[in-house]
């Protein structure tokens, strides 16, 4: 299948520009977040005035000299101009601290991701996710790992992880509640958020929350605090030992950010589970953001960066999908895509396929 993205269109002048700030570009990350941290954006924010080098220092409790080395790379970074001896917030600095988006993805990407990412490429040789091995322990996946890791960690992780579910969700429960499902099975349900969502919307429906016991235990937490014990319960399972069926009885099975989460054999056999689970008339959704269905630019490139955290942390062997990809996977599976939606949310599709 062709696929076509981008083009080589640029000046030598501006693709030799661009080349140097890749090359710098993670010395320059931890100097947009010191600016972030230090609280040095949000001084300049209120005062749109300006402020000069000694002014910043103070309010940020830092010297003159770590101010102006970090003001200096703001100027490159476009996040500050310059202009009389005062600083001054640019569009691009004010995203760096009000846009929710930003600073998730900068949160995922320094807790989760900086420190391991000096592994990728043995990551890449190996087909293992080196930089989890290498930075916070032995287990194979991060999956495994989420309930032990430190409180940065799972802050991060889950910061990224609910943002781009929880925007969907009033667009999607119209969707899934459309035939009035009694029984709804959430794939790796992780935290219980979804389920939680559907069990608010309609008064009758009864879920099921298929997971690890460790991401089990933190849902029941959330479960409870919501007084839904009598209509969601945990299934603990390994969902990669697929000689394990899924539970049989449920109108609809729900996977939501999970495939992107499994190499493509892997994804083949957990839809193949999926369907021996559901009867004739049953259901299965998939909620991805699949990279080639985005609306902006900026949505490709942080899928394709994704990606390589899969490579590199997550297990080491799967990837923000292609759209045509995932289709051809559904029908490996034996199963079809009978409907589309796309403009999820942030940036998801769902796809609804039946047997």
């Amino acid at each position: 299948m062709a696929r076509n993205y981008g083009n080589d269109n640029k000046s030598a002048l501006q693709a030799k520009t661009d080349a140097q700030k890749i090359a710098f570009a993670p010395i320059m990350f931890q100097a947009a977040k010191a600016l972030r941290d230090f609280g040095i954006l949000s001084f300049l924010r209120r005062n749109k005035e300006g402020k000069t080098v000694k002014e910043i220092a103070n309010q940020a409790n830092i010297s003159e000299y770590g101010a102006l080395v970090l003001l200096e790379a703001g100027l490159s970074l476009e996040m500050i101009y310059a202009k009389d001896d005062k600083y001054f917030l640019t569009k691009t600095g004010y995203f760096m601290i009000a846009d929710k988006l930003t600073r998730v993805n900068m949160d995922f990407t320094h807790d989760v991701n900086y420190k391991g990412f000096f592994h990728l490429q043995e990551a890449i040789k190996e087909g293992k996710p080196a930089g989890l091995h290498k930075e916070f322990g032995s287990w194979e996946t991060v999956y495994e790992a989420l309930a032990e890791m430190p409180d940065k960690f799972r802050e991060s992780w889950f910061g990224f992880d609910h943002y781009y579910s929880d925007d969907s969700f009033p667009q999607v429960l119209p969707i899934l509640f459309k035939n009035n499902p009694k029984k709804i099975m959430d794939v790796g349900g992780n935290t219980g958020k979804f389920a939680i969502k559907c069990a608010q919307y309609n008064p009758d429906v009864q879920v099921t929350i298929l997971d690890l016991p460790g991401q089990l235990n933190d849902a029941n937490i959330n479960i409870k605090a919501n007084g839904f014990e009598d209509r969601i319960t945990g299934y603990p399972i390994n969902l990669l030992d697929f000689s394990k069926p899924y539970p049989k009885g449920h109108d609809i099975i729900w996977m939501s950010q999970f495939l992107d989460c499994f190499s493509e054999e892997e994804v083949v056999n957990l839809i193949k589970n999926a369907k021996e689970a559901l009867d004739e008339n049953g259901e299965l959704y998939i909620m991805e953001t699949l990279w080639d269905l985005q609306r902006f630019e900026a949505s490709t490139y942080s899928l394709h960066a994704t990606s390589l955290y899969f490579t590199c942390i997550a297990n080491g062997n799967s990837r923000m999908y292609h759209s045509e990809d995932m289709k051809r996977m559904v029908e490996e599976a034996g199963m079809k895509v009978v409907e589309v939606y796309e403009n999820i949310g942030v940036s998801h599709t769902i796809m609804r396929c039946k047997k």
